[in-house]
């Protein structure tokens, strides 16, 4: 029907990054328009949905049965339906004032990124209990973490947000496939971006040049679901033994941790998203030439790691300024409740400005998790 040009097919999709959706279009060669609505101004709780549109932009049908397509031709295709009497309601539904000023800030003003989220945090302030403000305020401090001009906490704000609005609506399959795709492998439906590498192969094979990403997906976006908690048995030594290396503190590598989710149940997991990032007032950066940056994390007993040590391989630069992002996985016992904070450490090697002294050093780090026995 598409290609007789009776029907025109448009895609939309809530993707926090839409140019992956464009690879994957690329690698399944679809050739229709895709529309954007990371905010999910549709107000959608489940996907896939499809709308049937006629000439006038009006639904005339939601979720047609698949089993009846073909009846579609007589139905709608050929029927020459009646313009409405009145215009429609292009408002936002349940949206307030302050909520539709967020999303024009986000549509329209993106070379601001603080003032975007800014005012999503003036929308979630009018709105504090509507689950969408909430999680639009989230993809906004995920967009300004994704780009150059990230504060410390994005993240972590974008995932408050994100269970904040769960919380809200716990049905919500967007909102909840959302903190999957960042969280451990007992809670993962499915492994959310590993198809990315044979989409960018069959393009090249093909003679094509795959779609750039902005943002590289990798860790827990890859990682595929797992049904029983694993462990890494390998006996492992702590890095530092005798606790003689020198403490930075912040000085060289400012330090943000991430768990997804924020707070579990007893016995279940969560994944931490630890970041190292070199401090942009002394022009820090990594000295390559010496050993990987490597962190380690002890558990109280009875808890699990599926690492108790993750290294970050170096770059083949001799200096670099990269983020380095390392990820586990933690499980709490069964009769865990409360709060705990799990000690772990880094080690790297750093270095001050481009001609400054490079320092071993260590950095403290604890990994705060809730365990909530009615979440």
């Amino acid at each position: 029907w598409q290609d007789a040009g009776d029907l025109q097919m448009v895609g939309i999709i809530q993707e926090q990054h839409p140019d992956r959706a464009r690879l994957f279009m690329q690698w399944k060669e679809m050739g229709w328009p895709i529309l954007i609505d990371s905010l999910d101004l549709l107000e959608t709780t489940v996907v896939p949905m499809t709308l049937l549109i006629d000439e006038h932009g009006v639904i005339r049908q939601i979720q047609p049965p698949r089993d009846q397509l073909d009846e579609l031709r007589t139905t709608f295709l050929d029927v020459a339906f009646e313009a409405p009497e009145t215009a429609a309601d292009s408002s936002l539904p349940g949206m307030s004032d302050r909520a539709a000023a967020a999303v024009s800030a986000y549509l329209w003003d993106s070379s601001e990124p603080d003032a975007v989220v800014a005012a999503f945090e003036r929308a979630v302030e009018g709105d504090p209990e509507h689950g969408y403000t909430l999680f639009r305020a989230g993809v906004a401090y995920r967009w300004r973490y994704d780009s150059d001009a990230s504060r410390p906490g994005d993240f972590q704000r974008a995932v408050h947000y994100w269970e904040q609005a769960l919380d809200v609506d716990p049905n919500n399959y967007i909102w909840r496939r959302r903190i999957q795709q960042y969280g451990p492998r007992l809670a993962k439906p499915y492994s959310f971006y590993d198809w990315v590498a044979t989409a960018r192969r069959d393009i090249t094979e093909r003679g094509g040049e795959p779609s750039p990403l902005v943002v590289e997906p990798g860790g827990a976006e890859f990682a595929q679901p797992q049904r029983a908690f694993t462990v890494d048995e390998a006996a492992v030594e702590p890095p530092e033994m005798n606790d003689r290396i020198y403490r930075d503190s912040g000085e060289y590598v400012s330090v943000e941790a991430t768990l997804v989710p924020s707070a579990i149940k007893p016995g279940a997991s969560t994944r931490a998203h630890v970041s190292f990032i070199p401090v942009e007032a002394i022009k820090a950066h990594w000295n390559n030439e010496v050993d990987d940056l490597i962190f380690w994390v002890e558990v109280p007993a009875g808890w699990q790691l599926d690492h108790r040590a993750v290294t970050v391989p170096n770059p083949p630069e001799t200096v670099s300024r990269e983020t380095r992002t390392v990820e586990l996985e933690i499980k709490a016992p069964d009769d865990a409740s409360g709060h705990y904070e799990l000690p772990g450490y880094a080690l790297y090697y750093v270095c001050e400005d481009v001609n400054g002294i490079c320092l071993y050093r260590r950095q403290d780090v604890l990994l705060m998790v809730e365990v909530e026995v009615n979440r």
